[in-house]
């Protein structure tokens, strides 16, 4: 190969160009669905996995079922069934290891159950409406959206929160993308539509280490959700009537998770999101970056 045949950033002797700091302000929050901004607790998906399950004979807890929670949920089911223990249940009751064409049947049950769950399971968090308002316009934020569910999916839950006030400038959903989360394709999918630049200017808000995960690969910012999320696994009502010391137990549980997933901040519920787009745009105003 000749010298001139050598990419310009491949060669050695060619200068390395540091990419110009950004100040901010942030542009774009990406915002996950259930547990986030919907569905407190995470109930839609979680039942209608158990009950995909139930029809195959397959026992398995609400713990177990929760463990892949936000990615796409075909690649979802294949995470349950690697699980060293629920292989073994399924080996023991169906007589085989789970196929590909185990996986494929699931995926086709699921769907129709996903379907009608959201239907009973698509009100938003208390608090999510006013909150994204006031980041609409207090911070000329855009309202950016990514997921687990499909476009199909999705075409159930749009009309549903839509009559509650919340409709967001771009739909991200798992069948967008060659992968999902924890991948960052569908974090830039919705940045390249909403055409916002650079990725320091982006922050992504999930309950599930995939969506925080997927921030990181990004290069975002990523937000964890506690209180309302997957991890303490409990709607508005039952987080009210709960146990204090349960109810401290699984919110720290939950803390505990998304920090070592590697958030840069774990907020109770998206009300608590305003102090951290503040901090976040006095971090960038300093020069930081994710």
């Amino acid at each position: 190969m000749s010298q001139h045949s050598v990419y310009p950033w491949t060669n050695p002797r060619m200068p390395f160009r540091m990419v110009p700091k950004y100040h901010g302000p942030l542009k774009l929050v990406v915002f996950d669905w259930s547990g986030t901004v919907v569905d407190c607790g995470v109930f839609a998906p979680a039942k209608a996995f158990q009950q995909v399950f139930e029809d195959e004979g397959i026992p398995i807890t609400d713990e177990e079922v929760r463990r892949p929670m936000g990615t796409h949920k075909r690649v979802h089911i294949q995470l349950v069934l690697k699980d060293e223990d629920i292989r073994k249940r399924w080996v023991s009751i169906k007589g085989s290891e789970p196929t590909e064409a185990d996986v494929d049947r699931m995926f086709a049950n699921f769907v129709p159950k996903q379907l009608e769950t959201l239907k009973d399971h698509s009100e938003m968090i208390e608090g999510a409406v006013e909150t994204i308002d006031k980041l609409r316009k207090d911070y000329n934020l855009k309202i950016g959206t990514s997921t687990g569910f499909t476009k199909l999916m999705m075409e159930t839950i749009k009309p549903l929160v839509a009559k509650q006030g919340y409709v967001p400038d771009f739909y991200g959903t798992a069948d967008l993308a060659p992968r999902g989360r924890p991948t960052p394709n569908l974090l830039w999918l919705n940045a390249i539509h909403l055409d916002v630049a650079p990725i320091q200017a982006v922050v992504k808000v999930d309950d599930t280490c995939g969506g925080i995960q997927e921030g990181l690969a990004a290069g975002a910012w990523s937000v964890g959700v506690a209180k309302t999320g997957n991890y303490v696994a409990a709607s508005e009502k039952e987080i009210a009537e709960m146990d204090t010391s349960e109810y401290n137990r699984k919110l720290q549980a939950a803390y505990d998770i998304l920090t070592k997933a590697g958030a840069h901040y774990v907020i109770d519920s998206i009300k608590d999101l305003p102090p951290v787009i503040e901090d976040i745009n006095r971090r960038l105003a300093a020069g930081e970056k994710p």
